[in-house]
């Protein structure tokens, strides 16, 4: 797999299409991950997620000041689906078997197909009554097999390497299916 920057005015189409993600955490040594459906850009570098305000990993995003943002695999569901059901508060053993790498001092899991390096923009009042964060994009990347020129490219590729969109009940979906509108191709 390889890895090519994203520009930073084009971090937005890495997660503008509903994946589901999983956010990636650490403090003093304890990393987490969790997956995460509510997650979307708020402008070209900057998203904003909703993080439960008992979620393991937002205790340590909170503490940190920074978090990863993972887009997984379709062929990842069954991780996704674990990571989104298990808590560190009862599982310390979680993260069994998941790799992870480093990107600015944020944790990201491997394998995925992109990934952004977040800083939170406090705001208190959205976080406290919302559980809503704010947060500026440092850092974006994409796998070459699958997003290219600022585009996925999902057209032809097996299901397996396009990204999940999660409904509810166990149920995902393989984003992908394209179709190009000469009119919207003015709005980037």
């Amino acid at each position: 797999m390889a890895l090519q920057k994203v520009d930073l005015n084009k971090a937005y189409r890495l997660i503008n299409h509903g994946p589901t993600l999983i956010i990636c955490a650490s403090h003093e040594g304890v990393e987490d991950a969790m997956s995460a459906s509510w997650v979307c850009p708020l402008d070209y570098d900057k998203i904003t997620a909703v993080v439960a305000s008992g979620s393991f990993t937002r205790t340590l995003f909170e503490k940190s000041g920074k978090f990863g943002l993972c887009v997984p695999f379709f062929k990842d569901t069954a991780l996704i689906a674990r990571l989104g059901t298990t808590s560190m508060h009862s599982d310390k053993e979680k993260l069994a078997g998941v790799e992870m790498f480093y990107e600015n001092g944020v944790p990201l899991l491997k394998e995925c197909a992109a990934y952004m390096v977040c800083e939170i923009i406090k705001d208190a009042k959205n976080e406290s009554e919302f559980d809503l964060f704010k947060a500026k994009v440092l850092a974006a990347y994409a796998d070459t097999r699958v997003f290219e020129g600022g585009h996925w490219k999902f057209e032809n590729l097996d299901d397996g390497l396009r990204t999940p969109h999660y409904i509810a009940g166990g149920q995902f979906y393989a984003d992908g299916a394209a179709k190009f509108e000469e009119k919207a191709a003015i709005i980037g």
